[in-house]
């Protein structure tokens, strides 16, 4: 199973204080230095007050973030966690997206999501309503593209090979435009409480894990595409390196036989020399057990 490092979204308000002596590119190294095979940047341009006192949180643009930290790696994954399709039109995501890929060497992965702050969408000028409606437009749009297809406009860089695009949500409707559009799907823990701001389905165990991932793979087989997606899980309530660890120990086993291939964890330290620290002891801990089991 791989591991994706979420970069700690909630540093971003006191940024300067906790980031300290460092850039944001050391975690990133740090990480790749560790073992972990990706790196991921969420999308918030622009968040409500209301949203932010109820727990929500700002973030660098994920593709400039990404830019950087491709800059100062070589191997790891660039992972977008998660862009929301309808604050940008698809174009743009397409060429920002391609951008990156090529500059890194085709590191990208484009996580996406249909989006849930209503009052952001707002902000932008985005449409909330019709968000489903035109995330599947924009997938197919993003598609053409990158593939060079005629769409009365001509879009460079175009990546070398496609980037893999992964869907986030919950919901029977987020694995259906996994299952048709997508090569990944991005499912998350979480309470039946956080479920009804975040707007998608509720996620409690890895037994209600992996009957969405058999029903996301007969999805796939009915729409004839047949070969496995990734399945990238975010585990609630594993903030610390020690709670994360306890994670794989009691629930890692039983993830990978449901279907998971990756697990994202974003740490809760509080500063970026504790969070380099429970990088290098997770991933001292993550090399043990693959040394177990080889």
């Amino acid at each position: 199973m791989r591991i994706n490092f979420q970069m700690p979204s909630r540093a971003i308000k006191h940024y300067e204080r906790w980031i300290g002596g460092h850039e944001l590119s050391v975690l990133a190294v740090a990480a790749e230095e560790a073992g972990f095979d990706a790196v991921s940047m969420t999308d918030h341009p622009f968040p409500p007050d209301e949203w932010l006192a109820a727990g929500g949180h700002h973030a660098f643009d994920p593709f400039v973030a990404l830019a950087v930290i491709g800059a100062g790696t070589s191997r790891i994954r660039l992972l977008t966690n998660l862009v929301v399709a309808g604050y940008r039109s698809p174009y743009i995501t397409a060429k920002a997206a391609a951008s990156v890929d090529v500059l890194s060497g085709g590191r990208l992965v484009l996580g996406m999501g249909a989006g849930y702050v209503e009052g952001e969408f707002a902000a932008l000028g985005a449409d909330f309503r019709g968000r489903g409606v035109r995330f599947d437009a924009a997938l197919t749009a993003i598609g053409e593209a990158w593939d060079g297809r005629s769409v009365g406009h001509s879009a460079l860089p175009r990546p070398e090979r496609r980037p893999p695009i992964w869907i986030g949500g919950n919901s029977r409707r987020a694995r259906r435009r996994a299952a048709t559009h997508g090569d990944g799907w991005m499912p998350f823990g979480q309470g039946a409480e956080q479920a009804a701001i975040t707007g998608t389905d509720s996620l409690t165990s890895v037994e209600q894990l992996a009957d969405r991932i058999a029903d996301l793979d007969r999805m796939r087989r009915e729409l004839g595409r047949p070969e496995p997606l990734d399945v990238c899980f975010a585990p609630p309530g594993v903030g610390s390196a020690e709670a994360f660890l306890a994670f794989l120990d009691s629930s890692g086993a039983a993830c990978a036989e449901a279907g998971v291939t990756w697990l994202t964890w974003e740490s809760s330290a509080r500063s970026a020399d504790a969070c380099l620290a429970d990088i290098g002891w997770v991933g001292s801990a993550i090399a043990g057990l693959e040394a177990v089991a080889r």
